[in-house]
């Protein structure tokens, strides 16, 4: 008999104590024998040496354990803004999450990334302030500042008597006891916020019903499952206080998994590692549908069939082979060499939309220390990418150079690290370079006439325009088939992605509206791979008369910090090219907002917290790109065969130059 399934990621800042928390879950269920511990380096799902050096995970670990009969997937997720694309892919396959918030430091800067993620996807969720033991702590003040900042309302299971003491211990919020005047005064601070949300909870109230403790849970059971309210636990972590109710409030609030293992596959895959004797191990969420070893399964997203052959299942420290996947829960998959992250297998009729927290925009070159471990460095870049595709790993033969795409310094370190102690190679890295773009500054036209050597034959016309900002690229043909058959036409289509890769200023060019408006083809010697060469020479001609723009990234932000301090910090914004509004004043605070570039805000949120002592706030978000003059970005030489030079251009894409640009 298959148990109930509960899916659970755990989410925090770093240093709120989320994975302390999942090793008391597995110590708590029996699963571990011998408390793990962060600082120490033995906490299970810290199993990268970097991650045991550092006490922080970098990486999402699923771990299975049963507690009441009830199997819980939970998913440990990293706390640093660097890794939230290890966040990003875990929360599509999320039954509910924990939130971790420090009793110290209460909101930080990515609390609210993951918060406004969780509310995207309406993930129920339970939030848990932990530290509560430590001086400064103020649970009330963070329940608070939960509901005003996060806009949300959160509800007390519990309250604390004698926290900051080590001596804290948690009482039941909702007794149907006698309680004394303040706890009388607080439960009904919060029957009005809930009445807020429920008319019959309020004509109860308004009329001097007695609202019991029981409807009040009832009442967050039902909401929460719309992600419309939130319970609140709390607690010391390293001590296993208030831990026991916190899970058995994940089996009271977070929904079962749907059990649909007769209808169709419906699985995603939500992380991938590699192994020296399996090749790819896929980490998959199954929404419908059932597995077994040796299933052939369609995968949606690559449009091909892989054979499973083996499944098994994380518990603790070792994986176990298991016959069969059910609906609902989460396994690991080998067997499919071409396997990537985010791909659907089966149906994705069943599949969660995707939630953006946030984008890489800064770009660095890798390099080995030792010139010999060059091809070594490609390959094991090649093998990161593929596990995160975020990190868009180009490899530019012609030159030498490699390329990633990263969030930060952090990530940059760990991935330095990773290297040597998982590939046994030394890297360095060139200074990160902010991620700029390009797009057309006026209307034109680009046109090709690829006609030699024969036999070959593509000759059409491009208009090019500016497109709206933030939409990409869009295309479309005004070209009868009569003249450009159709199949030449998609060649064209499905080529200009790779021929934006880069603009006249070498950046990738976006927020174009390209269109097709003559064209012909050639009944003898025309063929597709014709207008694949062809299509880069039209692209690049037209945007050399057009002429292009540089855009940069902008990211938004929200300062919270004392007024006395407000002075210096507008004066800061002002140089850094910063757009604001007026601030808002709370008694001796304020809060100002606005958007500024990322090239002049890359370690302000530092510099904040030197010039206010550590009491300012500051949260980014990303924004969007705006035009900005080349004297205030920066512009690049163009990597490898510039297809404006096209006899050259011609001769490498027949193979006759070798000088390859790019390999992905």
């Amino acid at each position: 008999m298959q148990k109930t399934i509960r899916n659970i990621g755990i989410l925090a800042h770093v240093d709120a104590g989320k994975t302390t928390i999942t090793e008391q879950f597995l110590h708590l269920s029996d699963a571990t024998r011998t408390l793990g511990n962060v600082d120490k380096g033995t906490a299970v799902t810290d199993f990268l040496e970097v991650e045991k050096a550092r006490g922080i995970s970098v990486r999402s670990t699923s771990v299975s354990f049963t507690w009441n009969n009830t199997v819980v997937n939970l998913i440990d997720t990293p706390g640093h803004v660097d890794f939230s694309a290890e966040v990003e892919r875990v929360l599509r396959v999320l039954d509910g999450a924990i939130l971790v918030i420090s009793a110290i430091e209460g909101i930080q800067a990515h609390t609210y990334t993951l918060w406004y993620a969780l509310q995207e996807l309406k993930i129920p969720t339970i939030i848990f302030i932990n530290k509560i033991d430590r001086p400064g702590a103020d649970v009330q003040l963070i329940i608070d500042e939960i509901n005003r900042e996060l806009k949300t309302i959160a509800i007390p299971l519990q309250y604390a008597e004698y926290e900051i003491e080590t001596s804290v211990y948690l009482n039941e919020f909702w007794s149907e006891g006698e309680a004394n005047n303040e706890l009388l005064s607080l439960q009904e601070k919060y029957i009005e916020l809930l009445a807020e949300t429920d008319d019959q909870l309020l004509d109860d109230y308004l009329n001097g019903k007695k609202i019991t403790g029981t409807r009040i849970k009832q009442t967050i059971k039902t909401q929460i499952l719309n992600a419309d309210l939130f319970p609140v636990l709390m607690g010391v972590a390293k001590n296993n206080l208030g831990i026991p109710e916190l899970l058995n409030a994940v089996l009271e609030y977070i929904p079962v998994a749907k059990n649909n293992n007769e209808s169709e596959l419906s699985a995603l895959v939500f992380k991938l590692e590699h192994d020296k004797k399996l090749g790819r191990l896929a980490h998959v969420r199954l929404f419908s549908g059932s597995l077994k070893n040796r299933d052939v399964i369609n995968n949606h997203s690559l449009a091909i069939e892989e054979k499973v052959s083996r499944i098994q299942k994380v518990y603790t420290y070792k994986k176990e082979d298991i016959a069969e996947l059910f609906a609902g829960d989460i396994g690991i998959l080998s067997g499919m060499p071409k396997v990537r992250v985010g791909d659907i297998l089966g149906k994705p009729n069943n599949i969660p939309e995707n939630s953006s927290l946030n984008v890489p925009l800064l770009t660095v070159q890798v390099k080995s220390k030792n010139d010999v471990d060059y091809a070594k460095l490609a390959t094991a870049l090649k093998e990161l990418s593929s596990e995160d595709p975020m990190l868009d790993f180009i490899w530019l033969k012609t030159e030498k150079e490699l390329h990633l795409k990263i969030m930060g310094n952090i990530q940059m370190e760990i991935i330095q690290s990773v290297l040597q102690n998982r590939f046994e190679i030394e890297a360095e890295f060139n200074e990160p370079t902010v991620v700029y773009k390009e797009t057309p500054s006026t209307i034109g036209e680009g046109y090709v006439k690829y006609w030699m050597p024969k036999p070959c034959w593509a000759i059409f016309k491009l208009k090019i325009e500016p497109g709206i900002r933030g939409s990409g690229v869009v295309y479309q043909s005004k070209v009868r088939v009569d003249d450009v058959q159709q199949k030449y036409q998609n060649e064209i289509e499905k080529t200009i992605p790779r021929a934006l890769e880069q603009g006249i200023k070498a950046w990738e060019v976006t927020d174009i509206k390209i269109t097709l408006i003559e064209g012909e083809d050639h009944v003898m010697h025309s063929n597709p791979g014709d207008f694949i060469i062809a299509t880069p020479m039209a692209i690049m001609n037209g945007l050399q008369n057009t002429g292009t723009s540089l855009l940069e990234p902008m990211l938004n932000f929200a300062i919270s910090a004392q007024e006395i301090h407000l002075g210096k910090i507008a004066s800061d914004l002002t140089n850094m090219r910063a757009e604001f509004a007026n601030p808002e004043f709370n008694d001796d605070k304020f809060t100002l907002e606005g958007k500024v570039p990322v090239s002049t805000s890359l370690d302000y949120a530092i510099k904040l917290s030197s010039l206010t002592g550590g009491k300012g706030k500051i949260k980014f978000s990303f924004n969007g790109y705006r035009i900005c003059s080349d004297e205030l970005g920066q512009t690049r030489e163009y990597k490898g065969v510039n297809p404006l030079d096209e006899s050259k251009w011609i001769l490498h894409a027949r193979g006759a130059y070798k000088a390859n640009d790019r390999v992905f």
